[in-house]
């Protein structure tokens, strides 16, 4: 377990590497965490916070970025605290929500702009919808060609990969992060199995390790609740 100091500075440094895309710095840090202390104390937590396996420097930048460990970290305190979208994005959502085929492909391109992630919405394990691939090719994570490549690869296993954990997902919020991830170790999915009286389907986003688990949390979350799952 991390002491306070610490956990409050990983929790900055999260916020910030979400925010930027950027290694953050102790210099970074000292500016945005507003706990009062110097960058040498924070170079120091930090130095610990790594040897922890909680963030790590990438290449040779003097900044870091979290790990795996981290972000499972972050959501574990989500789920004590849980994300809600607000009344004016659910009233938006409400609009077009209605139980049948068309209309939840239109909930699902406003759900992809509002998460700025990709969508896919299972209507059964061998009828996939996606959409918001743009959204994910915006993030600088995928810029260059070979990522893309990747994630077109994705794509076109998707409905594969969905047939394959359809039936050992419950009826619950997942966070599928990188390894953990059967959709690509350099992904992370948030995604919700319900029950619409006869049919069982799937809804996720699929987005980077560094996607906004708050809100995409939120997102699902208000699915799970329509659907009284």
């Amino acid at each position: 377990m991390l002491d306070s100091r610490k956990l409050t500075l990983l929790k900055a440094l999260i916020k910030e590497y979400l925010k930027t895309a950027q290694p953050v710095s102790s210099g970074m840090l000292a500016k945005t965490s507003r706990i009062g202390v110097s960058s040498a104390t924070i170079r120091n937590e930090m130095a610990e916070l790594e040897e922890a396996g909680y963030i790590v420097q990438p290449h040779t930048s003097s900044g870091r970025i979290p790990t795996e460990s981290a972000y499972e970290l972050w959501l574990a305190d989500l789920r004590d605290n849980p994300p809600r979208l607000k009344s004016s994005e659910e009233a938006q959502l409400d609009q077009l929500f209605s139980k049948d085929e068309e209309t939840y492909r239109a909930l699902a391109k406003q759900m992809a702009e509002l998460s700025n992630n990709a969508v896919f919405w299972a209507f059964s394990k061998n009828n996939v919808y996606h959409t918001g691939l743009a959204n994910l090719f915006s993030h600088p994570e995928f810029k260059q060609l070979e990522a893309v490549y990747d994630i077109s690869v994705i794509i076109d296993q998707l409905e594969e990969i969905i047939a394959q954990i359809f039936e050992r997902l419950d009826y619950r919020e997942h966070v599928l992060i990188g390894s953990k991830n059967p959709f690509g170790s350099f992904l992370s999915t948030v995604l919700v199995k319900y029950r619409d009286q006869n049919t069982i389907g799937v809804f996720g986003l699929i987005g980077p390790l560094r996607m906004d688990y708050d809100r995409n949390l939120a997102l699902v979350s208000y699915l799970k609740n329509k659907f009284n799952c």
